[in-house]
């Protein structure tokens, strides 16, 4: 599975924005050319992405594009615009079906042969953002092979259900907890939808807090201020990495001893706590070698 804590939009039509991705924070950079972009900027944008692609990615960024969803007719020429062996991959919204899904890898695999860009090299996030695509998310997820993160998406969610979207979040908990199960199932990533406030900075991490909890591995940006609370929210804390050590030593001395399970701090210690002790260290690694 990726290792993904933060992804940040960028609208594709901002080159001010553009060109301060160089310096954000982000595992990700997602240069957007769907819900940022206004209708009569989306030429600009694509030919701003076919430029900026390349540029962040000789900055070390790992870069991906949000295109405009397949019903807009739009798709296509985007990545034809986008598709490079500079690009890491694309994000897809408004996902409906399994169908949606494949229609896009067939796609894809034709531009990356016109582009000749290795098949299969471009990854996909898809969104789970309507009640068609949430029911069906673990299919959507393991629908192409690219898929390497399901997103859940709360403010298209909400206008497809018909609901008011509030700053508590209540009329999604159901849903958004959902996801990362889903992406469980599918062996992929999983991506929770923005914080909108973005000047509340505490609101943020409690609600990211919510959301490692979930078993969601990362969030979406929409300011850079929110990057270093997103990526420290979803990396190991120093605490929790020392209590991990903690209980692989004292596991390694009760398997010593012939005992399959300890007590620790006044609670049980066994085979499925060992190894969310050993995923939690793997993860610590994995975070370190990003070097951010």
């Amino acid at each position: 599975m990726e290792l993904f804590r933060s992804f940040i939009f960028v609208p594709g039509n901002r080159a001010n924005m553009l060109e301060r991705a160089r310096n954000f924070n982000s595992d990700v950079i997602m240069v957007d050319l769907e819900d940022s972009v206004p209708p009569g900027e989306k030429e600009t944008a694509r030919e701003m992405a076919k430029e900026w692609v390349p540029a962040l990615k000789k900055e070390g960024k790992r870069v991906m594009v949000r295109v405009n969803s397949l019903d807009t007719g739009l798709t296509r020429q985007e990545l034809e615009a986008v598709v490079s062996p500079d690009l890491y991959g694309i994000s897809l919204g408004k996902v409906e079906s399994t169908w949606n899904m494949r229609d896009a890898d067939r796609m894809l695999s034709s531009i990356e042969h016109l582009a000749g860009v290795e098949p299969g090299s471009i990854k996909m996030v898809a969104w789970a953002e309507t009640a068609s695509a949430l029911v069906d998310a673990r299919d959507i997820a393991t629908a192409s092979k690219r898929v390497v993160a399901l997103a859940f998406g709360a403010e298209d969610f909400t206008n497809d259900m018909g609901i008011e979207r509030t700053d508590t979040g209540e009329e999604v908990r159901v849903p958004r907890s959902l996801v990362p199960v889903a992406a469980r199932a599918a062996n992929v990533a999983s991506l929770d939808s923005p914080f909108v406030l973005f000047q509340d900075p505490d609101a943020l991490r409690a609600d990211a807090q919510r959301a490692r909890q979930m078993g969601y591995t990362g969030k979406f940006a929409i300011h850079p201020a929110q990057l270093d609370i997103i990526n420290d929210t979803f990396s190991p804390s120093a605490e929790e990495i020392a209590y991990a050590r903690q209980i692989m030593a004292a596991w390694e001395e009760a398997e010593a001893a012939g005992r399959g399970s300890l007590a620790m701090d006044g609670r049980m210690v066994d085979v499925p706590v060992v190894k969310r002790a050993q995923n939690l260290l793997a993860f610590a690694d994995a975070v370190e070698a990003l070097g951010r």
